[in-house]
């Protein structure tokens, strides 16, 4: 086992928190702090880092629970401002998810599809404060005799609203291409062809699980910043893929870790949840997440500290390869050259478009910072860490 000169635990980050005594940076903060001190100091000074991310997440979704009706009713369909919800849970319990289009949506049938209304807008209404319609139907039990109801309802009248995502925080993603003669519309954005442009999707630097590469802090328990409120990081997302090939910084080259998160609707806002339209893709939802690392030993204080030059990912073409499930790689391109506006491909200067938002992602750190000055964010120690190499 490693030994460390530097040894936390979150007792006592926590208990300087509650002091008023913690030192927080946010992951940016800490680069030059790092290339200063070293790890070791660093990690003496250094309690807590925070990192961001605000990006469209596909694994997104709500458990609602609308509330019981006279006489009762086991609901067997469910639709919220026309969008289907799965009903197969409970009486009045329902799950929407954020890709779910409108019943009345064209899709692509008019193509591209604009997919202006879907889960992630209803989502965002109802932390917004709006009202949404809910309709649902049943097949009529002895306990449970209704077969339809109707009902307006806001977000403070649900009995409950809970924010449960199976896949966020992807830990690397691809940098996407088109190669084809043709635009394509693609999860990962328009991409214009013969590589007019190159799309991607990551705070890099200040993404959650680039900063702790190993999930050496977080699992099952971590308390972070998700939707503008208080979550919980509880269990590995869908996707977890963490045996790839790394950096020896320990930063995966191509898609790897994930988180499954989850917190109360009730306290989140409308500006860390927003309902996206792709256009000729589908619905999603951007998401605000951020986690706290704690400082517990140098090689964390290390891992915490990299920069958009130490991270790397892979040019994928998704206009021929990736819908033919073609596994190839056009070349290696760090977020630092993505976030300069134009990388370097075949010969010729291509402009670069981001999914996510680095300046919210700055936002979602210092808030995280602020709150944990303030005393009003604590640790929350994994009871069991993501799953690693």
């Amino acid at each position: 086992m490693e030994q460390y000169k530097v040894q936390k635990t979150y007792q006592q980050i926590n208990e300087k928190i509650r002091d008023g005594n913690v030192v927080v940076v946010t992951a940016e903060e800490l680069i030059d702090i790092l290339k200063e001190n070293g790890p070791v100091q660093t990690a003496r000074e250094v309690d807590v880092v925070t990192t961001g991310t605000f990006a469209p997440m596909c694994s997104s979704g709500a458990f609602i629970n609308f509330g019981h009706s006279v006489p009762g009713i086991k609901a067997s369909k469910v639709w919220l401002n026309n969008v289907p919800a799965y009903a197969g849970i409970a009486a009045v319990d329902c799950y929407i998810g954020a890709t779910e289009p409108c019943e009345e949506d064209p899709l692509n049938k008019v193509h591209p599809g604009e997919f202006r209304y879907g889960g992630g807008h209803v989502i965002h209404d109802l932390v917004a404060g709006d009202t949404v319609h809910i309709k649902a139907t049943a097949y009529g039990t002895d306990c449970y005799p209704n077969r339809a109801i109707q009902k307006d309802v806001t977000l403070k009248k649900l009995p409950q609203a809970t924010l449960c995502n199976p896949r966020n925080g992807y830990q690397n993603y691809n940098c996407a291409i088109n190669l084809s003669n043709r635009t394509v519309y693609t999860y990962m954005g328009t991409l214009r062809p013969n590589a007019g442009n190159a799309n991607y999707c990551s705070a890099g630097q200040l993404s959650p699980l680039m900063n702790d590469p190993y999930y050496m802090t977080i699992g099952l328990g971590t308390k972070i910043f998700l939707g503008g409120g208080q979550g919980f990081v509880t269990w590995h997302g869908t996707q977890h893929k963490p045996k790839v090939k790394r950096t020896k910084k320990g930063i995966p080259l191509t898609p790897a870790g994930t988180m499954c998160v989850m917190g109360d609707m009730k306290k989140m806002s409308p500006r860390w949840l927003v309902g996206v339209g792709m256009q000729g893709y589908g619905c999603s939802l951007a998401v605000g997440v951020g986690v706290p690392i704690p400082i517990l030993n140098e090689k964390i204080a290390e891992f915490a500290g990299i920069s958009d030059d130490d991270i790397f990912t892979q040019i994928v073409d998704y206009g021929n390869d990736y819908p033919r499930g073609i596994s190839k790689s056009y070349g290696k391109v760090s977020y630092s050259e993505l976030k300069n506006g134009t990388i370097r491909f075949n010969g010729q200067d291509v402009p670069t478009v981001p999914l996510s938002s680095v300046v919210r992602a700055r936002e979602i750190a210092e808030t995280l910072k602020k709150w944990i000055q303030k005393g009003k964010f604590t640790l929350g120690e994994p009871q069991q860490l993501l799953p690693s190499v």
